[in-house]
């Protein structure tokens, strides 16, 4: 016995009809489709289960699919085949075939989706260009709505991963978030965060406008208001802190803070560590490094000669720092940078004002080993001519004994010739 009940809503005039079916099907199965509006789930079969269409042509091709939601003219209107899809907005999943799981809440939302599976797009425009893309979430006006075959990725805000296509596993939150990116792996949170990024992959940008102007950088990291802004195909660099910009093109570099802005650094577990290296030292701009030896980074090489006798000039002292610098009083020996100045304005390193800083204790160090060396150099000469002495006070001496044997035997002395 087969039942079959059609609930009628609205006039003719209006072409508004809700028809609320409970039909037959080989099972006995409970049917029960939702449609209002003219052509909304026309085509729908008696097999069909759980849909609802409301608005013109809304699930207007659909046939026994089911669990299926369409709310706006033209919503799901191609479904012929998907399964378990929400659309709400005029063409909202207007393409949609055969995707199932996919939710759609906007004009124009997910509107090409042929067979994409388990797509999430809120807003107007959200993932329109999508076709067979999945796993996709975008949240916001025209978020990922040109992604076409990407997976897997997530925009929320407006115009977040806007030209995407084929990107997959990408993270866009914030307005024009990786707005022209193309490539995959990369996660921008801020806005415009990474918003040039084209075909760059693997980057991660984290506050606003960072990253901005990367085009093609690869595995690169921003953190901070601005973080990273200016750099544009460079790869592999680390940037924390608000309006560090970095250097367009650079390569491996990381950047901590701004010049000028932080006035200190702690970082734990390095003092009292035990370890063997080089010399860690920093130039005037905040860059570490090692002070570079080899001839390939040196120009006028030439030997130091006189210019190293300013440090016999230097007065060296005994000395504690200010509580605020060392609080335990530790005992120091070292230099005053003002007198070493007025000895050798190049013995002296500046602040960013300009200000006398401290000494450059390596260059003082190179000098005192001219100074060694000279010295030493003196003293081999001294030792050779104190050899040579020695060799002309040992002959004399054989000579003397030689002279004094044979006075004591009786034997007349050798006979001396002077010749005029």
């Amino acid at each position: 016995m087969h039942i079959k009940t059609t609930l009628l809503i609205g006039g003719i005039a209006s072409m508004a009809i809700a028809r609320l079916t409970f039909g037959q099907c080989p099972s006995l199965c409970f049917n029960a489709n939702t449609t209002l509006g003219s052509g909304a789930g026309g085509n729908l079969l008696a097999g069909a289960d759980r849909n609802t269409a409301i608005g013109f042509l809304a699930l207007g091709t659909s046939t026994d699919d089911d669990d299926n939601t369409a709310i706006g003219s033209h919503a799901l209107g191609s479904n012929k085949g998907g399964h378990a899809n929400t659309a709400t907005g005029v063409n909202a999943l207007l393409s949609n075939t055969t995707g199932i799981s996919n939710t759609a809440n906007g004009v124009a939302a997910l509107r090409a989706n042929i067979d994409g599976d388990d797509n999430t797009a809120v807003g107007i425009s959200a993932l329109e260009s999508n076709t067979g893309g999945g796993f996709n979430t975008a949240i916001g006006a025209s978020a990922l709505t040109s992604n076409t075959g990407g997976n897997s990725n997530t925009a929320a805000g407006l115009n977040a991963l806007f030209f995407n296509k084929t990107g997959s596993n990408n993270s866009a939150y914030g307005v024009n978030a990786l707005l022209n990116n193309t490539a995959s792996n990369n996660s921008a949170s801020g806005f415009f965060a990474l918003q040039n990024n084209g075909g760059g992959h693997d980057n991660t940008a984290h506050g606003f406008q960072a990253l901005k102007g990367n085009m093609s950088g690869n595995n690169n990291v921003a953190v901070g208001s601005n973080a990273g802004a200016n750099l544009t195909t460079g790869s592999n660099n680390i940037v924390i802190g608000a309006n560090v910009p970095g250097v367009a093109g650079e390569s491996g570099k990381i950047r901590i803070g701004k010049q000028g802005t932080q006035n200190g650094t702690f970082i734990a577990g390095i003092s009292g560590v035990a370890v063997t290296g080089t010399q860690v030292v920093v130039n005037a701009n905040g860059k570490l490094g090692v002070t570079a030896s080899s001839a390939r980074f040196k120009d006028d090489i030439k030997p130091m000669d006189k210019s190293s006798e300013a440090i016999l000039g230097l007065k060296p002292i005994t000395f504690h720092y200010k509580k605020e610098i060392d609080p335990e009083g530790i005992p120091q020996f070292g230099l005053i940078a003002e007198q070493v100045e007025k000895v050798n304005r190049d013995l002296v390193a500046r602040d960013n004002e300009g200000k006398i800083h401290t000494v450059r204790y390596e260059a003082v160090n190179a000098m005192l080993l001219n100074e060694f060396l000279k010295e030493h150099r003196k003293v081999e000469t001294l030792e050779g001519v104190v050899a040579q002495q020695q060799k002309q006070i040992e002959a004399l001496t054989a000579g003397l004994q030689k002279v004094t044997a044979q006075l004591e035997t009786g034997t007349s002395a050798p006979r001396i010739a002077i010749r005029n």
